[in-house]
């Protein structure tokens, strides 16, 4: 038995591991924990510790010119209570999250599991064209002229001509479709790491489970996709889900693009923009961060209860 297999099966062997300190743990399987130190100290320094100085600055008045100032709940208690603003912008968080994660995450899904039955030239054409829009950066512009709203916009010229409209409709002018347009265009850059993470999971699965399966008396393509696809799948969908309903919940960018910066009564705004609106524009950054923690507190309790019902379901 060679050195690492003694180092793991120590703690199952000997009654008292448990009993151990942290260091002395620590101490024990050091080698893991040098190979780990590179990327432990790269998350520490760019993901934990912006996290904890939005924490901490969230409970500041802080202008970027003077030093922060301490003032406890003040910024949640505006937050909550006494901005009507913020009340909008999160009911729009909402519906991306609601509308435009799982529509995306389903259709990701049934995406790949279509491309699935093709052969590998074919499968990799079509996973590139459907994954083309979030390579395609800034490319989301050209809805600013399929929803242009004078006479020479696409979608008005088509209505027009087809005679359902007499006059263009100024979609991302009018609030009243402004949300609509910025759903759309979401849900089309949405194929993302999800999608994917769906076709790595297609070619993992192991064959013979499928030729089983016929043995033991699946007849079509739903039962298989119900019995041996899903659960054989649960790594790959608990992944998806968490990248889908996590990105809807942080959509600021296309809606600058597209709606304009702020949108038009705020509209189409949601807690992303109403962040930068606050941190870039008024520098008010004790309360862009009382904003930060609010939507991370929002996409983690989501994601803990998305991740519950999935691994009930699977």
């Amino acid at each position: 038995m060679n050195r690492n297999e003694n180092v793991v099966a120590r703690p199952q062997k000997n009654p008292s591991y448990k009993n151990l300190g942290l260091f002395h743990r620590i101490w024990i399987h050091r080698e893991s924990y040098l190979l780990m130190l590179p990327f432990l100290v790269l998350f520490s320094v760019f993901t934990l510790l912006p996290i904890f100085s939005a924490i901490a600055l969230s409970f500041t008045n802080f202008n970027m010119l003077e030093m922060p100032r301490w003032v406890g709940w003040l910024n949640y208690i505006r937050l909550l209570l006494d901005d009507q603003i913020f009340l909008q912008v999160l009911k729009n968080t909402l519906v991306f999250a609601f509308i435009t994660g799982p529509i995306s995450y389903v259709l990701s899904f049934m995406l790949a599991w279509f491309i699935n039955d093709f052969g590998p030239t074919m499968r990799s054409f079509l996973t590139l064209v459907f994954y083309g829009p979030t390579l395609a950066g800034n490319v989301f512009f050209i809805w600013t002229f399929i929803f242009s709203g004078d006479y020479y916009g696409l979608l008005n010229g088509w209505l027009i001509n087809l005679g359902i409209l007499r006059e263009p409709i100024d979609w991302i002018g009018d609030t009243n479709y402004v949300l609509s347009v910025v759903l759309v265009v979401q849900i089309w850059l949405s194929f993302g790491a999800g999608f994917l993470a769906f076709i790595a999971g297609f070619q993992s699965i192991d064959r013979s489970l499928y030729e089983a399966a016929v043995i033991d008396g699946v007849r079509n393509r739903w039962q298989e996709l119900w019995y041996i696809t899903l659960p054989s799948m649960a790594p790959q969908l608990l992944f998806g889900a968490v990248m889908q309903i996590g990105a809807s919940f942080g959509v600021s960018e296309v809606i600058k693009a597209v709606a304009g910066f702020p949108s038009r009564g705020y509209t189409a705004d949601t807690i992303g923009t109403y962040i930068n609106d606050y941190g870039v524009v008024r520098f008010e950054m004790g309360y862009a961060c009382a904003i930060a923690v609010v939507l991370f507190l929002m996409m983690v309790g989501t994601n803990k209860v998305i991740m519950k019902l999935l691994k009930g379901l699977l």
